[in-house]
């Protein structure tokens, strides 16, 4: 199993733990990921990072739909490639939630499923140069034509010559978006994938892969695309302790990442038998009761969603997630130690041949 790092978005100081990602690139590891909500941006900490690594690959974990046009997306995408050397980027796509699109982009919520699957093919559209970028999509057409368009939209292909074969990964998790990601994506950033979880998920997969050979001609298999999943680590002799420190961020999104009746995390949560527990953490979070939401947080949902503990018990759950069949596993961690056990319990082959 390959490992990627997770350094996610930064806090109220930007903070790019250089040293941190070096060594995990030293250790082997395959990929290092950036995020983004309504702060620091996930590209511009890769075009920083592609400077002072060297093979690492730079993925997206995620860009947010709203926060770019499918054209700038290429066009960042394909910049940090160029930058890396080549062959390095990994434009990961997600569509945030509507509090955010809506209230921090300024951005309709709109048909996030067809909105998804236009980004897609302009971002593979301009990326070839094949021909001016032209697309007739429902969600976002090109040339605009819309309300205060002036009608002289012209067609235009890349001054850029970029890598044409940049891997798009999809963060999805409901049913119909999981079946998309299989259809038009390379790989898919397995948000609610656990061990055990994979007979759920692998029909949705297989029939996105069924529709589009029936588009392209051409078949797609499971050995085509890559299941690249994530998991939070935490080096600690104190299990109990461990897990009481990630029950914070889950409370915040569970709780609070979301409207009250639209909320993809606590529906998560729900579709994996903590639904009461959901309900409680969402009904505490919004009444400003935060310390007691988090305190709502099963320690039972934490521990399936994590490694957490000394090294011996944390290299023995693996086991499971290196046999839960994901092609790769993010390491959701700050904590130089989670990536040094990491790294020994995938049995990984540091670069240079030593650490």
């Amino acid at each position: 199993m390959k490992l990627g790092l997770s350094i996610g978005y930064s806090n109220a100081r930007l903070d790019v733990p250089v040293a941190l990602i070096q060594r995990a690139e030293e250790l082997g590891y395959d990929s290092v990921w950036t995020a983004e909500a309504y702060g620091s941006d996930a590209v511009s900490p890769l075009a920083y990072l592609a400077a002072v690594t060297k093979r690492i690959r730079l993925g997206t974990g995620v860009m947010q739909l709203a926060a770019r046009t499918p054209a700038n997306a290429a066009m960042c995408a394909g910049t940090v490639d160029s930058l890396a050397g080549g062959g390095r980027f990994i434009a990961g796509l997600g569509v945030s939630g509507p509090q955010i699109v809506e209230g921090w982009y300024g951005q309709p919520w709109g048909k996030p499923y067809y909105r998804v699957k236009d980004y897609v093919a302009i971002m593979r559209k301009i990326w070839a140069r094949e021909a001016p970028v032209t697309h007739d999509g429902p969600e976002i057409p090109l040339p605009y034509t819309g309300p205060g368009a002036l009608g002289i939209g012209k067609p235009l292909k890349s001054i850029l010559h970029m890598n044409p074969s940049i891997p798009v990964y999809l963060g999805t998790e409901t049913d119909a978006m999981v079946r998309l990601t299989g259809e038009i994506a390379d790989g898919w950033l397995a948000l609610g994938f656990v061990p055990g979880t994979l007979p759920h998920f692998m029909p949705m997969l297989e029939e996105g892969f069924r529709r589009a050979e029936k588009a392209t001609g051409r078949p797609k298999t499971r050995s085509d695309f890559t299941i690249h999943a994530s998991v939070h680590v935490e080096v600690s002799d104190d299990v109990r302790g461990a897990l009481a420190k990630l029950k914070p961020e889950i409370a915040l999104y569970v709780g609070g990442m979301g409207h009250k009746d639209k909320n993809f995390h606590r529906d998560m949560m729900e579709r994996r038998g903590f639904g009461d527990a959901a309900a409680r953490i969402q009904e505490l979070y919004l009444a400003g009761r935060k310390e007691e939401a988090v305190a709502a947080v099963p320690d039972d949902w934490v521990d399936m969603k994590s490694l957490v503990g000394p090294p011996a018990r944390i290299k023995e759950r693996f086991k499971a997630w290196a046999e839960s069949g994901a092609d790769a596993l993010s390491v959701r961690s700050r904590q130089p130690a989670a990536i040094e056990v990491m790294a020994e319990a995938a049995e990984l082959a540091p670069a240079g041949g030593m650490a």
